[in-house]
């Protein structure tokens, strides 16, 4: 199972009622939040790696919609990040079945501040979403041991499915 973990503001914006989830691991648990840019964005924080993925074209009450857009940009980023496929699929395989929580973990929270304020400083720099979901897995952040966030889901999911 798969944990999307949103936060108050975003639970009234799509009108879901969480469920609470216990025991997940965080490599199947991911945080997500509103962020504002010229749009209204949807940022989605994997727990374990901080590796971020940023949506936009998502409108109030359409939390159907958000999860099946985040699966297919979830696919499309990694297999651009150059990704097996098979292990992109095995992931969301065994992910299978999508629910909404509430989130749970101030570390990730942070993290999310962290990157909603790199987003705000550098606006316009980026032609697409993909290059702005690239440049920001390269951040480094300090709950992740200063690695860039792409590199440690890379390790997670190699080391998770071999």
């Amino acid at each position: 199972m798969l944990v999307l973990r949103y936060t108050q503001k975003l639970l009234k914006d799509m009108k879901v009622a969480p469920v609470e989830v216990e025991d997940i691991s965080s490599f199947f648990s991911w945080h997500v939040n509103i962020m504002q840019l010229r749009k209204k964005h949807i940022l989605f924080v994997h727990d374990a790696s901080r590796l971020c993925i940023l949506l936009d074209g998502i409108r109030s009450g359409q939390a159907d919609k958000l999860v099946e857009k985040f699966r297919i940009e979830l696919k499309e980023y990694l297999l651009q990040e150059g990704f097996k496929k098979q292990l992109i699929n095995q992931y969301l395989l065994e992910a299978g079945e999508i629910t909404i929580s509430r989130t749970n973990n101030k570390s990730v929270l942070g993290t999310m501040n962290e990157i909603t304020l790199y987003n705000s400083v550098a606006q316009s720099d980026f032609s697409s979403l993909l290059e702005r979901n690239k440049w920001l897995n390269t951040i480094i952040y300090k709950p992740i041991d200063y690695k860039e966030p792409i590199n440690v889901f890379r390790e997670s999911l190699n080391s998770y499915y071999s």
